[in-house]
């Protein structure tokens, strides 16, 4: 399953395992608008969609990995180094569960600002 991101200074598509709870509630939900929030090298943004915690949730990731935040029913998209990652690595808020990763270069999140509006939409086959 692919969704296209989308914000004023761009756009990033990702590909996602439609298998997951996650992924399947978040497909009834889209489209979806929100407003961006960063953290550190991390876009973040409320869904709407609540779900409970994965059994392989994580809290350390790669960048570019589409996260499900469960604490504040978020899509996190971390591109690089949080507040409290250890180095240079992604550390998310707390354990996440992992929807997919985004296609191509995951630094074009780094033109996402806190406020701007963001759409997630489902890119038809």
């Amino acid at each position: 399953m692919q969704i296209r991101i989308s914000w004023p200074a761009g756009n990033i598509t990702a590909t996602l395992d439609a298998s997951t709870p996650t992924t399947q509630a978040l497909a009834k939900a889209l489209p979806l608008a929100s407003t961006a929030r960063t953290w550190g090298e991390e876009v973040y943004f409320d869904t709407g969609v609540a779900v409970s915690r994965e059994t392989d949730a994580r809290q350390v990731v790669e960048p570019g990995t589409v996260a499900f935040w469960t604490d504040g029913d978020a899509l996190a998209l971390p591109y690089g180094p949080t507040p409290i990652s250890r180095g240079d690595e992604c550390r998310l808020a707390s354990p996440c569960n992992i929807l997919g990763s985004v296609d191509g270069d995951a630094g074009l999140l780094a033109t996402v600002r806190s406020g701007d509006p963001i759409r997630v939409e489902l890119i038809e086959e």
